[in-house]
């Protein structure tokens, strides 16, 4: 059976350097995309989201695995775009005025159909409301500067800051805030919690 690591794969966009900002052009990627609004910490919406996401996520990987492909691969990890109406709201950390697009990346090899039958057969398993929001589509981020975060979210403050000082210093800001959990933080301390920040920017 063929088995894929596509984080290997793709090292240059999911790794980064928790001490270099580094500048990376992101190619078009195949995504599982949920869509809503407020605080991740309290949000009912935002954990049934990512029940869906990662629901469906590996419905397909066991679906494939079974398949005449017989392909094996690793889920991969859950992701996040961030930003406000009013960006006055991001900035201040109104997390109740948050909007997000949380998101999980797929093989090339996964077709709208797959995702189609995914979906239907996690709905037969399980009652998720938040399936009827999931969608399949492409993500054509660009150019980015990206760096590692080590520790808790509540504390990526000055880690965006230096991502932002930098792409001040060689260009300027595009696109959304975009963050890629490396960690599982069911079972990782917080302060061991790896998180890749990564900015679009225009040279």
């Amino acid at each position: 059976m063929e088995k894929l690591d596509l984080k290997k794969q793709l090292k240059s966009v999911y790794q980064a350097s928790a001490t270099t900002v580094t500048e990376v052009d992101v190619p078009v990627f195949h995504f599982l995309m949920i869509d809503g609004q407020g605080d991740p910490n309290s949000s009912a919406e935002y954990s049934a989201a990512v029940e869906a996401l990662f629901t469906v996520s590996y419905t397909l990987k066991f679906m494939i695995k079974k398949s005449s492909a017989a392909i094996d691969y690793a889920v991969m990890p859950l992701e996040g775009l961030w930003w406000a109406d009013d960006m006055a709201d991001f900035v201040a950390d109104r997390k109740n005025q948050w909007c997000w697009t949380m998101m999980i990346m797929q093989p090339e090899f996964i077709t709208a159909e797959m995702v189609a039958d995914a979906i239907t057969a996690a709905g037969k398993k399980k009652n998720l409301p938040a399936l009827q929001q999931l969608r399949f589509e492409n993500f054509n981020e660009g150019h980015c500067a990206q760096i590692l975060h080590k520790g808790p979210f509540s504390d990526e403050g000055p880690t965006i800051e230096r991502l932002h000082q930098y792409i001040d210093a060689h260009g300027k800001l595009a696109g959304k805030h975009h963050e890629i959990y490396l960690s599982d933080i069911r079972k990782a301390a917080p302060e061991n919690w790896k998180t890749i920040i990564r900015q679009p920017m225009k040279k």
